[in-house]
């Protein structure tokens, strides 16, 4: 193996981690809680407090974990979404998807900037990565409690969207901040369509060519083999993307939309729906603990309690005012979506801040970037607030606001 990575110690951080994940997830169960959030508590007991795990964020491991999982979440998230289902709100989520992550974007970055004397560009950076949503926990949680469909479609696909809006946004400030140059509004608007709007036509061409062989009833000669082509087609997006220098998390995410709406290329999933839904749910559960107990573990309460104040007001404002200024922009333009007011105030509250936005804060501490430290520390604060305070009330809030669908007879 690669000099500095020990297979014992891998194989340890795979049992230990799954191990702990594992119970505590029956634990998060029976507490009614998202179990990111005590994923989360997990990695911190591990690491800081009990130092059984000490895996440095910039290590291959760790890496390697952070960009596979985030890969395979976002095409399961664009898998999950149903695009019959989404005419009637379609311009409210594409403002919510693509500007409404700048509008979140660059009020975090005047509060960062404001609150923890952050440079411009890095404070920028901040926003962009905790700019978008987390479809790993709110999918779970819309299992929990059956809500208003248009409302629940609208959070879910803006959830699934928004990350790779996110990450695109993230790595196109990356190369600005690693490259030292300033950012050209112009350059970076062609920056952004060029990434965008490639990996959207790869993830097409990948999605669609290997969900043709695995579901084609004459020509599907992989058929016996969907779940293990799913796997390469989610992962073959992201690659082709990143070697064709155009985002590899949209076109991961667009493949795995092909996927998930495979039957409008009169593609047939149905014997193999099953075998698909259980690699899926099982895959996106291992990384899920994967990601968040390591990032639990690489808590720096030093840097945390330093900037403690300063991060929540950030926080405080990315939650309670960029977020409804954010929906209140994009939604109300969109007159035929009929938006009432406690669906509003619903998506106000829901926004849970999740694995992509952690996976690329692991990215950018393992890349040594200047004040990765500050950024890692607030993404990681608003992960661990957004979960427990939103994600944990969810169901509470749709009750309340009578958003709530009882079950039929």
């Amino acid at each position: 193996m690669e000099q500095g990575i020990s297979l014992e110690h891998v194989m340890y951080l795979l049992v230990i981690v799954l191990l702990t994940g594992m119970l505590v997830g029956r634990l998060a169960g029976l507490l009614k809680l998202p179990d990111v959030a005590l994923f989360l508590l997990a990695g911190i007991a591990l690491g800081p407090l009990l130092h059984w795990i000490e895996e440095p964020s910039s290590s291959f491991t760790n890496q390697f974990i952070l960009t596979v999982g985030s890969t395979l979440i976002l095409f399961d998230g664009g898998r999950n979404i149903r695009l019959g289902g989404l005419k009637k709100v379609w311009l409210t989520l594409t403002l919510l998807s693509v500007p409404g992550v700048l509008i979140t974007c660059a009020i975090v970055a005047a509060a960062s900037h404001w609150l923890l004397h952050l440079p411009w560009m890095y404070a920028l950076l901040l926003g962009a990565i905790i700019s978008s949503t987390d479809p790993a926990t709110l999918i779970p949680v819309f299992k929990q409690v059956k809500i208003r469909a248009k409302v629940r479609e609208t959070v879910e696909s803006e959830s699934a969207f928004n990350d790779a809006t996110g990450s695109i946004l993230t790595f196109t400030l990356l190369a600005a901040v690693t490259g030292g140059g300033a950012i050209s509004v112009g350059g970076s608007v062609k920056e952004f369509l060029i990434t965008a709007l490639g990996g959207i036509g790869l993830g097409i061409a990948i999605g669609f060519v290997l969900a043709f062989l695995a579901a084609h009833m004459s020509y599907g000669f992989l058929r016996d083999y969907s779940g293990i082509v799913m796997l390469v087609a989610a992962v073959g997006a992201y690659l082709a993307g990143e070697m064709l220098h155009v985002s590899g998390f949209m076109a991961t995410f667009t493949a795995g939309l092909i996927w998930g709406n495979a039957e409008l290329f009169g593609l047939d999933f149905a014997d193999r729906k099953q075998e698909l839904h259980h690699v899926a749910e099982n895959l996106t559960v291992i990384l899920r603990m994967l990601i968040f107990i390591l990032l639990g573990s690489q808590v720096d309460f030093g840097i945390i309690l330093d900037y403690l104040w300063p991060s929540l007001g950030v926080i405080a404002i990315f939650m309670l005012i960029s977020r409804p200024i954010t929906v209140l922009l994009c939604a109300l333009p969109d007159t035929r979506a009929q938006w009432e007011r406690n669906e509003l105030l619903f998506m106000f509250w829901v926004r849970e801040t999740g694995v992509i936005p952690a996976a690329l804060s692991g990215m950018v501490v393992g890349m040594g970037v200047e004040h990765a430290d500050i950024i890692a520390s607030v993404t990681f604060l608003a992960v661990l607030v957004t979960i427990l305070l939103q994600a944990g009330t969810t169901a509470y809030a749709a009750r309340k606001l009578g958003l709530e669908e009882k079950p039929g007879p």
